[in-house]
């Protein structure tokens, strides 16, 4: 099993070590020079870890886990990497196979938990029996990772199995399969742009690379095309880029959100155009949009599936952006005001507004700015302190050659600190956090990872004393009606110093750029804990606002 891992070349593993797959793990130490194996904390923080490493190589991330508890633990891992189109593969120790359908200890239907005839969460779920058919299944997996839309695969492995003698060798490294997109679409799609007056691109969704981002970036320029990108896809199209419209997701721009709605030509490139990039299916209308829509994706069973497009290619990112980079362009396009009124807007959101309290969030994000290098990867969970980074950060992104933004599409809370802490193991370039005090406290113990492996990342954990979008949202629907969104908070920066980071607390603005400094400085991680007004709730408005409108609202 490992040496078939190290053929597909794996580097990195994730999990909690088992019982169930003792053998697997003997396995690794016998060959810790080719493959590393992160002892984890919790099987959901190593699940995120896997599907995060999975993110940064375009290869799938791997990660172990033991039968029952290790393998629902680690579900939420699973289903990120899959709403968010990551390619992983999960490896769940498993009962022997005298003991199956008895109700063993800790025993697993993993087909009906997992998979997709149950309209599961993983794109394929197996059980290798057979110790000579190790290799076919691991290639199997990991091709299936890959292509097409990118996702989750599980692989079963009964411990018995795992301790047979076998002749099997190792398979060649599986590469994706690219799907080229098809001549006669792509006259199709030049003539949708020849008679359009206001076209908008949003690209994002799994499968890019830095080769495709520059040739999406090419055919923009050739085109003179406004880009938006899809929700916490933002590093697919450079943010400080003339062309640039915004990102497409939580918390969107007014005025871009009008311009989705103007555009009468859409071209996805990539995204799958879920319920964030279409704000809940009214910027862009389902079945049928009012606007033109072309939609390219990576997987023939999702044209179509929801949107019905006015012309789908089936197209892998790399193919695709590189077929599109040639499409011929005229001398000019009538949208050349659309498009420069579109990075304007976009400019104009990112001008900050008076705020509570005496921290400054955009001036805080400002100073993260200026002080990262432009490579760092940044990286959240969920919850509307990540706003902040959304809408203020610019990203250069791959088309500058890193991938530099780790964000859960599927909204799970926990996933920023494991995350970073896998940026850092994987790439060994700065990695930044920004977390929430509730969203910090699901996976907050992966630090005792980071420390032991020799792991750096920066996080600046935002504690307002409450779960904020619930907050928002109760405040929203139930004015003046608090329950159960309020918390009591342990000391952040004391329990970052037992896990053995340096942990400060600040709590005015002007203490960040120091703390921010010293933390890129020294060897070691380090949480900034910063004390937030609650007022401070949302970059569109304080809690205060959003009860008066919804009273407003309601009478």
């Amino acid at each position: 099993m490992v040496d078939c891992l190290i053929g597909q070349g794996v580097t990195h593993a994730f999990g909690v070590p088992g019982e169930s797959y003792l053998a697997v793990l003997d396995g690794l130490h016998a060959r810790q020079d080719q493959i590393r194996f992160i002892t984890c904390r919790q099987e959901g923080g190593a699940a995120f870890m896997a599907e995060a490493h999975g993110k940064l190589t375009g290869r799938p991330g791997v990660c172990m886990v033991t039968r029952g508890p290790g393998a629902t633990n680690a579900s939420i891992g699973v289903h990120t990497a899959f709403q968010d189109s990551t390619p992983m593969v999960l490896l769940v120790g498993d009962v022997a196979s005298d003991c199956r359908d008895r109700e063993a200890f800790q025993e697993v239907d993993y087909s009906s938990f997992f998979g997709p005839s149950t309209k599961g969460f993983a794109k394929r779920v197996e059980r290798i029996d057979d110790a000579d058919r190790i290799p076919e299944y691991v290639a199997r997996a990991f091709a299936t990772a890959m292509n097409g839309r990118p996702g989750p695969v599980v692989l079963v492995l009964p411990e018995d199995m795992l301790t047979r003698m076998t002749s099997a060798s190792p398979l060649a490294r599986v590469e994706p399969v690219q799907a080229w997109s098809d001549p006669g679409a792509l006259r199709t799609l030049r003539e949708l742009l020849l008679a359009s007056r206001q076209p908008l691109v949003i690209a994002g969704g799994g499968g890019w690379t830095p080769q495709a981002a520059q040739a999406l970036q090419r055919f923009a320029e050739n085109w003179q095309l406004p880009v938006g990108n899809a929700f916490r896809f933002q590093d697919t199209f450079d943010n400080h880029h003339l062309l640039y419209a915004g990102d497409v997701g939580i918390g969107l721009n007014p005025a871009l959100a009008a311009r989705v709605k103007a555009s009468d030509l859409i071209i996805a490139i990539g995204p799958r155009l879920g319920e964030m990039t279409t704000g809940s299916y009214t910027l862009i209308e389902a079945p049928r949009p009012k606007q033109k829509l072309v939609h390219i994706h990576a997987s023939a069973e999702e044209l179509n599936r929801v949107f019905q497009a006015d012309l789908a290619i089936n197209a892998t990112m790399n193919a695709a952006a590189r077929s599109l980079e040639v499409l011929a362009a005229p001398l000019s396009v009538p949208w050349q005001a659309w498009t420069a009124a579109a990075n304007a807007d976009y400019l104009a959101n990112l001008q900050p507004q008076s705020l509570p309290g005496d921290i400054d969030m955009p001036a805080l994000i400002g100073l993260v700015q200026r002080h990262l290098p432009a490579d760092a990867v940044l990286t959240n969970g969920a919850g509307n302190f990540a706003s902040w980074l959304h809408r203020f950060y610019r990203h250069h992104g791959l088309a500058k050659g890193f991938k530099t933004q780790l964000a859960p599409t599927v909204g799970a809370m926990g996933y920023g600190v494991p995350a970073g802490i896998a940026a850092a193991i994987t790439t060994g370039r700065v990695a930044f956090t920004i977390a929430g005090d509730g969203d910090f406290l699901m996976n907050g113990q992966e630090l005792a990872t980071a420390v032991q492996h020799g792991a750096k990342s920066i996080i600046v954990l935002l504690n307002n004393g409450m779960y904020g979008t619930i907050r928002m949202h109760q405040e929203k629907q139930f004015p003046r009606h608090e329950s159960g969104s309020r918390l009591n908070n342990p000391d952040f920066a004391a329990l970052a110093r037992a896990y053995g980071y340096a942990g400060v607390r600040i709590s005015r603005t002007a203490q960040f750029e120091a703390e921010l400094l010293a933390a890129l400085a020294r060897p070691e991680g380090t949480v900034i804990e910063v004390t937030l007004d609650p007022e401070v709730i949302t970059t569109r408005g304080t809690l205060s606002a959003i009860t008066q409108g919804a009273l407003k609202k309601t009478l």
